[in-house]
């Protein structure tokens, strides 16, 4: 056999050797979603195997600036971005195709190698959708000249590279998307639950309001027949012990009376006539008949407007009872002389109506039964003054807010939506 034939024998089987090199590196890429770092890194030190050079970096190319993303040299700790301006890999990035530099001192319009490096190849990661991402840049210490199966072997793992990071960015923005989704079904969810809870709970009011009618006429009707003929005795000659017997009879009989007419207020479905009030001018309005009340003679009412004026939509003669409700509760809760503070604050498209008193603070277990039905602090209370108000202030898609401690006293507000 002559010497030719023994060295293309030998060239045959270097390239058979190589190729089963690349064949195994390329089976042994194993991608799964969220894998991505070691899979690049793979993919760097193969490179650098395969080809002979010194270093390799997978990188991914975004609005100016390069962030590595695997090496085949330890870089260090965090994360590795730099300007693609005036470097070898923007020159790639602008070309979009492969750049073979065999001295890059030499050929300085190429761009800037790291610095100890002097050869330089890269390849661009290209998606399917034929955008350049990112590069694969080999890096040499010497001088060296890349041939064109160097370049064939990187541009093979450059594919798989960027369908990689393609298939990587796609996976992120499909968490985020689900994320979203889910927050999105989550929330519409929430709403669905309100209201139904909302119609269950105005079903449940509207046959506790058609019971509780039926039940109010059939106690008032003999209610009625029994004041007349306890007010028929007042005509009488009664003896002392007669007549105070009669005094009590009557007051009993008329605060009865009440709480049947609160029972049915209570739980009559909320129908609102609404309107455009000035909240100002509404309570300026109201003031003038709330300071005529028993419970306010001997105190003071002092009001701070707001300013500027601010006007709500609301049903004003609802509303009147839920501010003489308050008013009312407040003035009883201090001594004579005392002062209850009426203020009106705005905070952006919210006005809070507020109404002070520096009566005996109220215990903090109290606070959060104070609107229940039937709860009351008070001996002659029907316990269904706060728990209508509520109910008014909760129709105008409003909150009522108590606070009270020593220090300050007691704040009940009604927050309401403002009309911009």
């Amino acid at each position: 056999m002559s010497k030719t034939s023994d060295n293309e024998m030998l060239l045959h089987n270097q390239n058979w050797q190589r190729e089963r090199q690349i064949i195994a590196r390329l089976s042994s890429l194993n991608y799964r979603t969220g894998e991505l770092s070691s899979y690049l890194h793979n993919i760097a030190c193969g490179v650098s195997e395969l080809i002979g050079v010194d270093w390799t970096v997978v990188t991914f190319c975004q609005e100016g600036f390069e962030t590595v993303l695997a090496s085949s040299l330890e870089m260090g700790e965090g994360e590795h971005v730099y300007s693609l301006h005036g470097l070898l890999t923007g020159t790639v990035i602008k070309i979009g195709h492969s750049l073979a530099v065999e001295d890059a001192q030499k050929y300085p319009e190429y761009g800037q190698a790291p610095e100890g490096y002097c050869a330089y190849l890269g390849i661009p990661l290209r998606t399917a959708e034929n955008e350049v991402i990112g590069t694969i840049c080999s890096f040499n210490h010497q001088p060296r000249d890349f041939t064109k199966e160097d370049i064939q072997i990187v541009e093979l793992f450059a594919e798989r590279a960027a369908t990689a990071i393609d298939n990587y960015h796609l996976y992120q923005q499909q968490c985020q998307f689900n994320h979203i989704l889910e927050a999105e079904v989550e929330k519409r969810t929430a709403e669905l639950q309100a209201a139904q809870a909302k119609l269950l709970e105005q079903e449940r009011l509207a046959a506790i309001g058609e019971f509780a009618a039926i039940i109010v006429h059939e106690i008032r009707n003999p209610l009625t027949t029994m004041l007349m003929g306890l007010k028929y005795f007042r005509k009488t000659i009664l003896t002392e012990s007669a007549q105070e017997r009669l005094t009590l009879a009557l007051s009993e009989a008329s605060r009865l009376e009440r709480l049947l007419s609160e029972i049915l207020l209570y739980a009559k479905p909320q129908v609102l006539q609404l309107c455009e009030l000035d909240v100002n001018e509404f309570i300026h309005d109201l003031l003038v008949c709330i300071r005529e009340m028993p419970e306010a003679l001997e105190r003071q009412i002092e009001f701070i407007p707001a300013s500027p004026t601010v006007k709500i939509l609301g049903d004003k003669d609802k509303l009147k009872q839920v501010f003489i409700n308050i008013v009312r509760n407040a003035c009883e809760a201090i001594a004579p002389g005392d002062i209850v503070k009426w203020k009106v604050d705005l905070h952006i498209d919210k006005v809070y109506i507020n109404i002070h008193n520096g009566g005996e603070p109220i215990p903090s277990e109290v606070i959060t039964k104070l609107s229940q039905p039937f709860f009351s602090t008070k001996p002659c209370g029907t316990g269904l003054g706060l728990a209508i108000t509520k109910r008014i202030v909760n129709a105008h898609s409003g909150k009522l807010l108590i606070s009270s401690d020593l220090l300050t006293g007691t704040t009940v507000s009604v927050q309401l939506s403002v009309v911009l």
